[in-house]
């Protein structure tokens, strides 16, 4: 009876999943490879035509943009290297040295006819196909199971459209966020403390490997991109991804600064030496500046992932009220950093770094700096499309839809 819950429970929880990005993915690649080999039976003379979901299987990508760019790419390796395995098999038939040169001609053909990372494809192929004795006959069958592959897969995208990933992005983000959020945190609680500078340089490395979460991050995004080009499920998609990238973009400075602002507590805890690393009031105030910043970053990230109005519009109210309460401990900061100076100049320098880059954090996720940005960015990507297709854009400005895209945006009234 347990087993049989457990059972239950596991499949309720798997049917709850089936939209998330993975599920829909794993769905739709074994659907397309069952189908390319149904298909694959009927027409290829082979007895067991497995290159026709093998191609449907890597033609289904995550993203119909590049299903349709991988579909091509392949059709031309597997034909590439068919072509140059008849060739070889006509002139020299198979030895060792002709294996070699056969290689060396596939590679070389397949970075000829520019098929990327199916490189590699075109050499497989040749081989596969030199290595029968009836040459001409699986090089057809090759061929077709190839092309069912690709049409299949690419017939699959038409039909069951690929997921989006907009959200598995948006969280990626929100994860960045929180992890910056936490680095401040312990800088802050150790603002206060008598601590040795080899534990201030523990948080410097760890401000430094938040570089790794930027290139993950950076994927993800690219991944949710490519997700959102000729996808007929979306619309304002150049929005979506001006949105979130222009966030992370936010986000990597901000990291970059929080770097900084880490190597300034090293440099100062060595300096200081056994003293602490403010005095008292001061650190308690470096605390609480750096926790309300850490939340106003939480926020920011919110806000660049929703999707909805009105929680965007809450989620800049939000930030906007953190920004300001931040601003105001840090003006009560610079206030105790002065008096501070004016006992001590020794550690000027690296007090006033502190102050500087904790201001630069802020201005960065200023909502007015951010709308500027995104303007920006939006106006520059708008050229570039302009410049790329501009039949395309003609049609799109008499149906008007890019003014309805900057008015959903929110930006009209804002921007005036």
């Amino acid at each position: 009876m347990y087993d049989v819950q457990k059972w239950t429970s596991g499949l309720w929880r798997l049917v709850k999943r089936y939209r998330e990005p993975v599920v829909v993915q794993t769905l739709r690649s074994a659907a397309a490879a069952t189908v390319a080999y149904v298909i694959a039976l009927r027409l290829s003379p082979e007895p067991a035509p497995l290159t026709a979901p093998l191609t449907a299987l890597l033609v289904v990508q995550v993203t119909f943009f590049a299903t349709l760019t991988n579909g091509i790419r392949r059709v031309n390796s597997v034909v590439a290297g068919v072509l140059v395995a008849i060739a070889f098999s006509v002139l020299v038939g198979l030895t060792w040295w002709s294996l070699a040169l056969l290689i060396v001609a596939s590679l070389a053909v397949g970075h000829l006819v520019r098929v990327d990372e199916y490189v590699a494809e075109v050499a497989i192929s040749a081989m596969l196909v030199l290595g029968v004795t009836t040459v001409g006959f699986t090089a057809w069958a090759r061929i077709v199971e190839t092309l069912i592959g690709a049409v299949v897969g690419t017939a699959c995208n038409l039909l069951l459209p690929p997921p989006v990933w907009v959200d598995e992005a948006g969280r990626s983000v929100e994860d960045l966020a929180r992890r910056v959020r936490q680095l401040m945190l312990r800088m802050g609680e150790e603002a206060a403390d008598r601590i040795p500078w080899q534990q201030a340089a523990a948080r410097l490395h760890e401000a430094r490997r938040l570089d790794h979460d930027i290139v993950r991050v950076d994927a993800a995004l690219r991944q949710a991109e490519d997700s959102l080009r000729l996808n007929p499920r979306v619309r304002e998609g150049l929005l979506h991804r001006v949105v979130l990238r222009t966030g992370l973009d936010t986000l990597e400075i901000c990291t970059v600064v929080l770097r900084v602002l880490a190597r300034s507590f090293t440099d100062l805890a060595k300096a200081r030496g056994s003293e602490e690393l403010f005095p008292s009031r001061i650190g308690e105030t470096v605390e609480q500046l750096l926790s309300e910043i850490a939340d106003a970053v939480v926020s920011f990230a919110v806000l660049v992932t929703t999707d909805l109005s009105e929680n965007a519009e809450s989620a800049e109210s939000r930030l906007t009220a953190e920004l300001h309460t931040a601003a105001g401990t840090r003006d009560r900061l610079a206030e105790l950093l002065k008096e501070e100076i004016r006992k001590d100049w020794a550690n000027w320098q690296l007090m006033g770094a502190v102050l500087t880059e904790a201001t630069r954090i802020i201005d960065e996720l200023n909502t007015e700096h951010r709308t500027r940005r995104l303007l920006e960015e939006l106006d520059r990507v708008s050229q570039e499309q302009r410049a790329k297709l501009p039949r395309m854009t003609r049609l799109r400005e008499r149906l008007g839809v890019q003014e309805e895209l900057w008015n959903r945006a929110g930006f009209g009234e804002r921007s005036r």
